[in-house]
């Protein structure tokens, strides 16, 4: 009686009922099981078990070929299987030293690798030909040479044949393990080449990325601000009231330098990290002024005339105005209606300034005691120790405000919370500090100090 294939797995679906939900596959309903990583001895224990494991087969063989009596074979046989210790460094040496061992002891592990070593290490076509001619020279040449016996012919050719696979087939296959291991290290350097390519690729489709935000932004951003700006001189034009078409001027400027600075902006990620020129002049501390009248804040400016006064580097200008700019968006974000207080001197180093100070109030008292000819020269050292104080002086900014304001609404602008530690980084970048903290009135404070700059020569002094 036969059975069905159908009676074997499972009981016939009973008529009428719904059929079994087919189980998904295995490559849609989980991943593939990943192989377990094989396991691998430690490279140590690799490299001395390939330097040990020969000899000792070498030593078996001479025992088995030659018993454990020491003679004349043995002695032989046995130097030859010491003589694979050094053979890595001594390949050809080595082989040399083994031919004994297969003429008189008829070993043969011992200067098969032997001439394996030499076939790896050592690919020169000469040498292996000459080593392939004594290694089958020896194996087809008995001890003594008094037993050979030219005649046996059958004998001879079947000895001819294994002499020339011994010394045949250690040398191809030195070849072929040598040539593995140029083949893994040129897919080992193909590999990399491939991955610097890959590299490259990406930051070219990143760079690709990047100009196509920068038309993005260009094209959207760009045509909103445009419209504000149009809006705004419109409303300059038309509005009656006098603070009205201030504030519609205001935020005309706004508009205006807002644009540059996207304009600036997509410049950048256009160059995707290049030198190229900058599209617009960028801020300098002469503009610190027009940008606090246009922060529709309470700010109070104080300076010593360092906005004005030549001498500061473009980078360290440029990072005292973003400092301040930072500073006052977040005013304006988390303290609406404080008063606050913008201050940019020139600091003084302690030292050098000192000492002038002090030679300066020296060459005036002395002045003042001192006959005419000696006052003549006392100003000029006066003026040097001065200039000199002048020349190390640095740069002071800081952003003070008081408590917000209970009765000012906040205007809920969004942020990131990177602000002080991008601002950081540009002060520590060009050597200076910035230290930003609440204040004991309830506000909070941001100061950047910047280290002497180089004072401009020529006519810009």
């Amino acid at each position: 009686m036969s059975v069905s294939p159908l009676s074997r797995g499972s009981a016939p679906d009973k008529p009428g009922a719904p059929p079994a939900p087919a189980s998904p596959p295995a490559s849609l309903s989980s991943p593939p099981p990943t192989p377990p990583a094989r396991w691998r001895p430690p490279r140590r224990v690799m490299r001395w078990g390939s330097l040990i494991v020969p000899v000792l087969l070498a030593v078996a063989d001479a025992l088995l070929v030659n018993g454990v009596t020491f003679g004349l074979e043995l002695n032989v046989s046995l130097v030859a299987a010491a003589a694979l210790l050094v053979r890595r460094k001594l390949p050809a040496l080595v082989f040399l030293v083994t031919l004994p061992g297969i003429l008189i002891g008829y070993v043969w592990f011992a200067p098969m690798i032997a001439l394996y070593t030499v076939a790896v290490l050592r690919p020169a076509h000469r040498l292996l030909g000459i080593s392939a001619l004594l290694l089958a020279a020896a194996h087809f040449i008995p001890w003594p040479v008094s037993d050979f016996e030219p005649t046996a012919y059958r004998e001879n050719t079947l000895t001819l044949i294994d002499a020339c696979v011994t010394s045949v087939g250690p040398i191809a296959l030195g070849l072929l393990v040598r040539t593995r291991g140029e083949l893994a290290a040129r897919i080992e350097d193909l590999t990399r080449s491939r991955r610097h390519a890959d590299e490259l690729i990406a930051e070219q489709v990143l760079s690709t990325e990047r100009a196509r935000l920068a038309r993005e932004m260009h094209d959207v951003v760009a045509h909103q601000v445009s419209l504000i700006s149009l809006q705004a001189g419109a409303v300059q034009i038309s509005a009656e009231d006098a603070k009205a078409r201030e504030g519609a001027r205001t935020i005309r400027e706004l508009s205006v330098r807002t644009l540059d600075e996207l304009r600036h902006m997509v410049g950048i990620l256009r160059a995707a990290g290049g030198d190229h020129e900058e599209l617009t002049p960028q801020p300098r501390l002469a503009d610190l002024a027009r940008m606090i009248e246009l922060s529709a804040l309470n700010v109070t400016f104080e300076t010593d005339g360092a906005t004005e006064r030549p001498g500061h580097s473009e980078a360290v200008e440029r990072a005292a105005f973003r400092i301040v700019q930072e500073a006052l968006t977040n005013v304006r974000k988390h303290a609406p209606g404080a008063r606050v207080t913008v201050r940019v001197n020139e600091a003084e180093a302690p030292g050098p300034k000192s000492a002038g100070s002090e030679s300066a109030g020296r060459a005036e008292s002395t002045g003042r005691q001192a006959t005419r000819p000696k006052a003549a020269a006392v100003p000029g050292a006066a003026h040097e120790a001065a200039q000199q104080a002048e020349e190390v002086r640095g740069l002071r900014v800081e952003v003070r405000n008081g408590p917000p304001d209970a009765s000012a609404v906040a205007p809920g602008l969004p942020g990131g919370g990177h602000g002080l530690v991008g601002l950081r980084e540009r002060a520590q970048l060009l050597g200076g500090t910035l230290e930003a903290g609440p204040t004991k009135e309830g506000g909070f404070v941001v100061r950047a100090d910047f280290p002497e700059s180089p004072r401009a020569t020529g006519p810009a002094a």
